[in-house]
């Protein structure tokens, strides 16, 4: 048996079950197209509250990351201001310290040449007076000797002969004190010296001792300096007699007198074929009255090398000493080229 159904009319949709859902009406869907531009609004803005939450973030860290490095550029300011301030401590007392130390050297060098005024007052006071009583011993015991020598017995001559080398020696140390003392008062003596001259005016009075010796002396050509005459004189006067003394027995002296620019100054040199000396006796010879060697050996009065020292000093230079280049010595002395 069959179960007719209901016809529906042409161009109409048959209506659903009670159990299927309902179709939605026209109002429902005006309904539903205005919600979704809402929701899409809240969205927008829900996103632009998340960037902005997330930008005030950025500026937040921001701030504090320039804070803190704010913080440490202080931190390492205070350090390194710190530090300066320690520095500066330091060169304050370092300042100080050299200007005490310059005080006192000042003081020092003060009283240095005070007493170096005073001991050369004194060494020309001293030799002076010493040289009066000295001729009254040694003129009447020369006499003695002239009068007497062979009628008193042979000691009587022999100690009559010991008197008279004695005052003889004395003199000469008191002149060479005298000669020492003088060195400081060549100050508005100093003139245009033509060094080849008085090099030999020099060889000149050591004529006796180059002919009993047969020296050979070489002199090269030698510069004109403003200097002392006198005292430059007595500069190689003494350089060159020890170089003709201090030879071994049996030795001809061979001496060579030279002289080279070296920067600014003048290089002077006397060099021998002696004995030469120790280094470490270089710097004593140029002391007053050191010798190393006897006077029975090689005279002298151990002036002449102290007596050089101080004139070349006196006129801006130095002086010293090294190994000649086939034994012996070669002294040696400096004289600023601006005084020639």
């Amino acid at each position: 048996m069959t179960t007719a159904t209901a016809s529906t009319p042409a161009g109409r949709v048959a209506p659903a079950d009670r159990g299927s859902e309902p179709s939605p009406s026209r109002a429902d869907e005006r309904t539903w197209a205005t919600a979704t531009p809402i929701r899409a609004r809240v969205g927008s803005r829900d996103r632009t509250r998340a960037l902005l939450n997330l930008l005030e973030d950025a500026v937040d860290e921001q701030a504090r990351l320039s804070q803190y490095a704010v913080l440490n550029m202080l931190e390492h300011l205070d350090l390194e201001n710190a530090r300066i301030d320690q520095a500066n401590a330091e060169l304050r007392a370092e300042v100080a310290e050299r200007k005490r130390t310059e005080r006192v050297l000042r003081l020092l060098t003060d009283d240095l040449a005070s007493s170096n005024t005073h001991l050369e007052q004194f060494a020309y006071a001293a030799s002076h007076d010493l040289s009066e009583p000295l001729r009254a011993i040694s003129g009447p015991i020369s006499l003695l000797a002239r009068r007497y020598e062979g009628q008193l017995g042979d000691d009587a001559d022999q100690y009559i002969g010991f008197a008279i080398e004695g005052c003889q020696r004395m003199q000469a140390i008191i002149n060479g004190l005298l000669t020492y003392a003088r060195v400081g008062e060549f100050e508005g003596t100093m003139v245009p010296v033509d060094c080849n001259h008085i090099v030999s005016a020099a060889l000149a009075g050591l004529a006796s001792v180059v002919d009993e010796t047969g020296a050979d002396v070489s002199i090269g050509e030698l510069p004109t300096v403003r200097a002392d005459v006198t005292q430059l004189s007595l500069v190689f006067q003494n350089l060159i007699s020890n170089a003709l003394k201090f030879v071994a027995p049996g030795v001809r002296p061979l001496v060579v007198v030279a002289a080279a620019q070296t920067g600014n100054r003048w290089r002077f040199s006397v060099l021998d074929n002696g004995i030469g000396i120790d280094r470490q006796h270089r710097d004593l010879i140029f002391g007053m009255f050191n010798r190393l060697h006897g006077r029975e050996v090689y005279a002298g009065t151990g002036i002449g090398l102290a007596l050089a020292k101080k004139i070349v000093e006196r006129h801006g230079g130095t002086i010293g000493i090294d190994d000649g280049p086939r034994g012996g010595s070669r002294f040696w002395f400096t004289h600023d080229r601006e005084r020639t």
